[in-house]
C-alpha cells in the first residue's frame, strides 16, 4: 500500500469536453489549477467526472492522463465505481498498474444490491488490489447505502478498505460510524455544504465539487477545521455557502462546469446526455454566487 494520508480536501475532477471529445488540455489546466490551490489530492472519473456516460476506453484515457499530469505531486485516486462488479473490478486493475494512489468505488447504482451484496462487490475489489479502497455510499443516487454493520465487516477483513465518502446528508452517520470504528475509520464528507458540520464530528475532509473552482479556499477551510479553529472555518464556509448551494440546483456536474466555464478555466460548459446544460436561472445564481466571493 502506498502511503497517502488520503485526508483534507480532495477535488472531485469535472471531466472538460470540447465538442463530443474529452479535452485533455482543460484537463492539464484543471489539475494544475488545483495543485496550484494547496488541494490534497485529485479524484478523475468519479460521479463528477461523468463516468456514466465515458466509454471503458475514455474512462482509463482520463485516468492516465491525470497521473501523468499530476507527475505525482498530490494523490490521484482513480474512481473505478460501477454497478457492474466486472467492470469494477477491471477498472481497479488498470488503475493500479497506471500508477493511481487510490481507488475510489462507488456504491452500485440501479442494482439496488442487498447488504449482502455489496459485501461480496468490495470484498472483490478489495482482494483484486493492495490500494486504498475508499468506499463511497450516495444512496440518493444509488437507491443502496453503505450499512455501518457492513462497514464494521469489510474493516475486521481488509486492512485497506478504511476510508468512506460519505454523501447521505446526515451528521447522525457520521457520529455512528466513529462511535462504531473510531480511528478505524477515516470519513470524508461527499457534501461540500456539509462539510463543516461532518468535520466537527471527526470527517477528516471532504471530496469536494465547489474544489474544481475554488481549490484554495476549500483548501483553507479544512485546514481550518482540522486545526480545531472551527470560527475561522465557519466564516470561511458562510462565505462559501451560496456557492456550495448554486452548484446543485440542478443536477451536477452540470452547474460546476458551467461556473468553470464562466471562470475560463475550462472552455466548454458542455455535459454528456442525458445531463443537460444548466438553464439561465442557474447561470443568473452561479453568477451571484461566484461574485460574491470576491466581495
Amino acid at each position: 500500500m502506498k502511503p497517502r494520508t488520503l485526508t483534507g480536501a480532495i477535488t472531485a475532477l469535472a471531466t472538460p469536453f470540447r465538442g463530443k471529445d474529452i479535452s485533455f488540455g482543460d484537463l492539464k489546466r484543471l489539475v494544475e489549477h488545483q495543485i496550484r490551490g494547496g488541494i490534497d489530492g485529485i479524484v478523475p472519473v468519479g460521479t463528477t467526472g461523468e463516468s456514466p456516460t465515458l466509454t471503458s476506453e475514455e474512462h482509463m484515457d482520463v485516468i492516465r492522463a491525470t497521473i501523468e499530469f499530476a507527475r505525482g505531486r498530490v494523490p490521484v485516486i482513480a474512481g473505478t465505481g460501477s454497478n457492474s462488479t466486472a467492470e469494477a473490478l477491471d477498472y481497479t486493475r488498470l488503475s493500479d498498474e497506471a500508477g493511481a494512489d487510490a481507488v475510489l468505488v462507488v456504491t452500485p447504482y440501479y442494482n439496488k444490491p442487498s447488504q449482502e451484496g455489496l459485501f461480496r462487490h468490495y470484498a472483490a475489489i478489495a482482494e483484486a488490489t493492495d490500494l486504498p479502497v475508499i468506499l463511497y455510499s450516495i444512496p440518493s443516487r444509488c437507491g443502496v447505502e453503505i450499512g455501518v454493520p457492513l462497514l464494521e465487516r469489510l474493516r475486521s477483513r481488509y486492512a485497506h478498505v478504511r476510508w468512506i465518502k460519505e454523501a447521505g446528508g446526515s451528521v447522525d452517520r457520521v457520529d455512528q460510524m466513529k462511535r462504531a470504528l473510531g480511528d478505524a475509520i477515516t470519513v470524508l464528507s461527499g457534501d461540500d455544504a456539509l462539510t463543516l458540520a461532518f468535520m466537527s464530528s471527526g470527517a477528516e475532509g471532504v471530496i469536494s465539487v465547489a474544489s474544481n473552482l475554488v481549490p484554495r479556499e476549500v483548501s483553507r477551510m479544512v485546514r481550518l477545521a482540522r486545526e480545531n479553529d472551527f470560527a475561522g472555518a465557519a466564516k470561511l464556509h458562510r462565505r462559501l455557502y451560496p456557492l456550495f448551494k448554486a452548484l446543485f440546483i440542478e443536477p451536477s456536474p452540470a452547474p460546476i462546469k458551467a461556473a468553470l466555464a464562466r471562470a475560463r478555466l475550462i472552455g466548454s460548459a458542455a455535459v454528456r446526455l442525458p445531463l443537460s446544460p444548466v438553464t439561465p436561472s442557474t447561470q443568473a445564481a452561479l453568477s451571484r454566487a461566484m461574485s460574491g466571493l470576491n466581495r
